[in-house]
């Protein structure tokens, strides 16, 4: 395999998670008794342009099916965050009626809803059928397609070109990353901003989040990487802001490459913080795998002692990195029974490899468990304030990244 990005040889090992399923492959109770499909989950580095990335086994086609059952609108916080962005980006852009906006995996429409209700001029880019039949129902022109150069190409020939583009959590998610940014080189107007947010990979190996790692996240970005692949298609990176969410992420600020605005000194200050912190370096990637390792056998021994204490421990949030924790980890009903989640598309369907149900939150109210495993820890805190009145009951809650931590 070589790089996805510069075409080097890749020899520098990262993480090895075994096989699993895709993360969001969830099923229903007809597909039990099917055979389940699986993919080696194992991550190199590539020593040259430093791009963290999977192997290649899975097609985007085969991981984003037209019934994905991700929808962005779950979290409430997350809901916040969109809006918060909106409101800042119109503000700074000065974005107006005569503008045009494009979000590149528009889900269902989470985000766009708020520029629709400011009288923004937006559309949608989203190829999958469920998420995208949300975002219609509010109002928002969706594109059932994957977003790539030749998209790019059309859009602006058709007058669609984009004051503002913008993808968040989906940089990760293509596998074709030159293409995907040759696409956004080519719909952004001149003086126009593209802003794309991700999870940072040095946060990842700072806080051991190994199980953000999944077949569905074909790249795991540095501001340093990101920086190199818009350089390579004529763009620039001239601003950035870390952020909170996903346990850590970026919001990359580009622009064409001629554009006259100065590159900030927050792009100066992280691309040195990451170089001072090694993501130029193969050494820091080599012990990452033990340290995965024990956050899967702290989390394993907790569920095991539980059972044989005879405490009762259910899970919550049906998340992709729940499920790559557990299905390392090979968790099974046995010692997690149920998981609950908001979202109605996972709601009667079972966790991929793993088989555990997925039920209505309400569920977890009323069995009153002993403990409730949080499996996206990057909403812990919200989770931790829609179950209040379990807390009062006795619950404890547990989150197992970066280390275990039971409260």
């Amino acid at each position: 395999m070589k790089c996805r990005h510069c075409g080097s040889a890749l020899r520098c090992d990262f993480l090895d998670l075994g096989f699993a399923p895709p993360s969001n492959a969830y099923l229903a109770a007809e597909d039990l008794s099917r055979a389940e499909v699986y993919f080696p989950l194992r991550l190199k580095v590539c020593e040259e342009c430093w791009l963290v990335q999977t192997e290649d086994y899975a097609s985007a086609e085969s991981l984003f099916s037209p019934e994905y059952a991700y929808f962005s609108s779950a979290s409430t916080s997350w809901l916040a965050h969109a809006a918060r962005y909106v409101e800042m980006i119109s503000g700074r852009l000065g974005l107006g009626k005569d503008s045009m906006v494009i979000e590149v995996a528009s889900n269902d429409g989470y985000l766009l809803k708020n520029f629709v209700a400011a009288g923004i001029p937006c559309l949608g880019v989203e190829p999958t059928d469920s998420t995208a039949d949300a975002a219609e129902k509010l109002g928002i022109p969706v594109l059932r397609e994957f977003f790539g150069e030749a998209l790019g190409k059309r859009l602006a020939g058709e007058g669609n070109s984009a004051d503002l583009i913008l993808g968040n959590n989906v940089y990760a998610h293509v596998p074709d990353i030159n293409d995907f940014t040759k696409g956004i080189k080519a719909v952004l107007k001149v003086g126009g901003t593209v802003t794309l947010e991700f999870p940072h990979v040095m946060r990842l190996i700072e806080q051991n989040q190994f199980d953000t790692v999944y077949h569905e996240h074909f790249s795991y970005l540095s501001l340093f990487t990101v920086g190199k692949i818009f350089e390579s298609v004529g763009l620039r990176v001239f601003d950035v802001e870390e952020l909170p969410t996903h346990g850590g992420s970026l919001r990359v600020y580009g622009c064409h490459t001629g554009d006259p605005r100065q590159t900030t000194d927050a792009v100066t200050a992280l691309l040195a913080e990451e170089e001072m912190r090694g993501l130029r370096s193969a050494a820091v990637y080599a012990d990452f795998q033990v340290k995965a390792e024990k956050v899967k056998n702290d989390a394993l021994a907790f569920l095991i002692e539980a059972k044989r204490a005879g405490k009762t421990v259910a899970a919550y949030g049906a998340a992709a990195k729940g499920n790559t924790l557990l299905n390392f980890a090979g968790v099974k009903p046995d010692l997690l029974p149920f998981v609950c989640d908001a979202a109605a598309s996972k709601q009667n369907k079972f966790m991929p490899g793993s088989h555990i149900p997925i039920l209505h939150p309400d569920v977890i109210s009323e069995r009153r468990p002993d403990y409730v495993m949080i499996l996206p820890w990057n909403i812990a805190t919200e989770v931790r304030q829609q179950l209040a009145a379990l807390a009062e009951q006795g619950t404890k809650f547990v989150t197992a990244v970066p280390d275990l931590k039971i409260q």
